[in-house]
This record gives structure tokens, sequence and C-alpha cells, in this order.
């Protein structure tokens, strides 16, 4: 008897952890969502100031010839 329910324990004890490591999976994944979507962001952000500031550079070029 003591050797089914050693079993059972041990069953339960890995759904359990495998439990664990799913939720901090998920976590992390989240966290990495979070990241990607700031750095999207600060890219798109960048690109906008950089076509902002060659079409300045290009009209004060097209000024001074």
């Amino acid at each position: 008897m003591f050797w089914p329910m050693l079993a059972i324990a041990l069953g339960f004890l890995g759904i359990a952890v495998l439990g664990v490591l799913a939720i901090r999976v998920f976590i992390e994944a989240q966290r990495l969502g979070r990241q990607v979507t700031h750095a999207t962001e600060r890219i798109n952000r960048a690109a906008e100031e950089l076509e902002i500031a060659a079409t300045d550079l290009t009209e004060a070029g097209g000024t001074l010839r």
C-alpha cells in the first residue's frame, strides 16, 4: 500500500511543479511582450523624428543652393 500512495503523491507533486513553472513562463512571456511593445514605440518615435529631421534638412539644403 505504501508504493501506490507514494506514486500518487509524487505524481501530484510533479503536476504541482509543472503548474508553478507554467505560471512563471506565462509571467515572463507577458513581461517580454511589454518590453517588445515599448521598444516598438521607441523605434516608431525615432523613425518619426528622423523623418522630420530629414525633411528639415532637405528644405534647408534647398534654400542654400
